[in-house]
């Protein structure tokens, strides 16, 4: 029997309610001119499962900062979840390998709509300093979200 001890996951969570619609969020989340203005541009993006897509950031030792990521779930105004995958073996600390899995979800809220970010599938300590930094970047990411998705509320207002 092996009773090697199992490496610990983690996931990151981030839960806020918006002043939002359900829709105008989901837009925010699924137009890839818009991801680029609250996350980073994502080259190749489309909401249909199964898409392959790429994200880059700053790279690092052996990895070329390439973030690989295929859309796994698509629920209109509901759900998307997206693989996400980066990092090198030659690399620890930043830039280690990543296999993680990012979930936005949306539900009505009574102000609007209530997202949970869920970023899961972090190996500790391997993936100590993605789980650290990341932890506090999805907060910024997520404020991001709620200007942008305000924006494009106020923009279908005027025309």
């Amino acid at each position: 029997m092996n009773h090697a001890v199992k490496p610990d996951m983690q996931a990151i969570v981030v839960d806020d309610i918006f002043p939002h619609a359900p829709e105008i969020i989901w837009k925010a989340l699924t137009s890839g001119e818009l991801i680029g203005r609250w996350l980073m541009a994502p080259t190749g993006f489309a909401p249909v499962v199964g898409t392959q897509f790429t994200f880059q950031t700053t790279p690092a030792g052996a990895w070329d900062g390439t973030i690989h990521c295929e859309v796994l779930e698509v629920v209109p105004n509901e759900r998307l979840s997206y693989a996400w995958k980066g990092g090198h073996q030659g690399n620890v600390g930043y830039g280690a390998p990543l296999e993680t899995v990012v979930t936005f979800s949306l539900s009505r809220a009574e102000t609007g709509t209530r997202l949970r970010l869920v970023h899961s599938g972090f190996v500790l300590p391997a993936n100590d300093t993605a789980y650290r930094k990341m932890s506090e970047g999805w907060k910024k990411v997520v404020a991001n979200l709620d200007r942008i998705a305000g924006e494009e509320a106020s923009s279908k207002h005027r025309h």
